[in-house]
């Protein structure tokens, strides 16, 4: 494949001509590549759940421990991966981060076969997940160089929707690849309390040979954009910008909640609705599946209006959580969760599709992977602070009063910074610091 030498997606000329079909290529092998990332990077919220029902002796908060670490990680490498494009080109760092993917999955599937291996190991395996929850920042950095403006809020919706969408697909596979042994790539079974038989490290084996494949899609199909590579330094400019820690805030109010909830929802739903554990893949899928239709609702009618409505109806869905938790009402619950996710992956899409009208093409991209770096600490902290909030005050319900008081302060900011007239357009006009 010929190296591309010239790129401007801007030139309408050429966008029809050539770019477009470029830019599209590179998409749909970002989109598998990054859902991968996200399939390794969550896939503790689900093997966690049958730790102790194979012989594993650990206590609920080590659990959301175990859940939440690969978050921690994963928003620590974001602030690397963010720079890492630019620095070393698109296809060259999408190649090399995927590949790593299959570490912590070999690891995992031979570590979870063994009720004697230490809490400490599975603690280091939960870290390298962190690999995969890098990815997001890189990929997206990568993806805005290709797309004109217009429809850049699109494009990131795409990449950023199907890859979340991962999340979903781990928590829905998991069960199903568990109970049979066709996927047995390695080693026995494992006995339920009831007799009945599972193979657990088929929820990890079962993604090697896909990471193998993507990588080398990758490795041949990819492109490096001219001209979009940068020192750390020239991007690491952004952190002076004040809209960039504005958006930081936004993003980690919608992404963060996605990916927070996301990890921590299988364990919730099993500690408190243990009947309805099938269902835990359909909050992120709802989530996943709204990010791209929130990019595109908001190249239509602006993504801080989007962003506005997000966060009231976010309110709205913790409230109705904590009502159903009190009064034990699982319908409730569900509901009111669901349309969580759904504002939070409609939210994902609007807030970045505002990143690119406030900054200018070089410092778009790496404030898409610096704001995404910090949202992902959602990942670790809500896991963390339900795990937090049932040991303290012997309720879950107490975490989401703090984040309701979080959806508030967003959306002040968000109406204060992108929404008032006589700060908006200033704004648009292109940041100031």
């Amino acid at each position: 494949m010929a190296r591309i030498t010239y790129w401007n997606p801007e030139d309408e000329r050429f966008w029809k001509a050539e770019g477009k079909k470029h830019a599209a290529r590179n998409l749909w092998i970002s989109v598998p590549s990054l859902m991968l990332a996200f399939i390794v990077w969550q896939i503790w919220s689900v093997v966690a759940i049958r730790l102790n029902d194979i012989g594993f002796h650990y206590t609920e908060e080590q659990l959301f421990t175990l859940a939440a670490i690969p978050g921690l990680v994963g928003a620590t490498l974001r602030f690397v991966y963010t720079f890492a494009a630019g620095t070393m080109g698109g296809k060259t760092w999408t190649v090399i981060s995927t590949a790593v993917l299959a570490i912590p999955a070999i690891g995992i599937g031979f570590a979870v076969q063994k009720p004697e291996t230490p809490f400490t190991v599975m603690l280091i395996l939960a870290a390298l997940c962190g690999l995969g929850g890098g990815n997001f920042s890189s990929s997206s950095a990568n993806i805005s160089f290709f797309f004109p403006k217009k429809e850049k809020g699109t494009a990131l919706g795409i990449n950023g929707g199907l890859g979340n969408m991962g999340v979903s697909v781990v928590q829905f596979i998991t069960p199903l690849v568990i109970t049979s042994g066709t996927f047995a790539f390695v080693g026995g079974s494992q006995t339920l309390s009831n007799g009945k038989e599972i193979w657990i490290q088929n929820a990890a084996f079962v993604w090697v040979i896909p990471i193998v494949i993507v990588s080398l899609l990758a490795l041949f199909k990819m492109d490096n954009v001219p001209g979009a590579k940068q020192s750390a330094a020239d991007q690491f400019v952004i952190v002076k910008r004040k809209h960039t820690w504005i958006m930081t805030i936004l993003y980690i109010g919608t992404f963060g909640s996605f990916i927070g909830y996301s990890a921590a929802f299988p364990l919730l739903l099993k500690s408190q609705f243990p009947e309805y554990i099938q269902l835990a893949f359909l909050g992120a899928l709802v989530a996943a599946g709204a990010r791209p239709v929130g990019g595109w609702i908001s190249d239509k009618f602006g993504g801080a209006r989007v962003t506005a409505y997000v966060f009231v109806i976010m309110s709205i869905g913790t409230l109705g959580v904590i009502y159903s938790l009190n009064a034990k009402q699982f319908a409730g619950f569900l509901v009111s969760f669901l349309i969580l996710f759904l504002a939070s992956g409609i939210g994902s899409g609007s807030t970045f599709q505002m990143i690119p009208n406030i900054f200018v093409p070089k410092e778009a991209a790496p404030v898409i992977g610096f704001t995404a770096a910090f949202a992902a600490y959602g990942s670790f902290l809500i896991p963390k602070l339900f795990g937090w909030s049932i040991k303290a005050t012997g309720s879950y319900v107490t975490a989401f009063y703090f984040f309701i008081g979080f959806y508030i302060i967003s959306f002040t900011l968000n109406w204060y910074y992108y929404q008032r007239k006589s700060t908006a357009a200033k704004v648009i006009a292109k940041q100031a610091g």
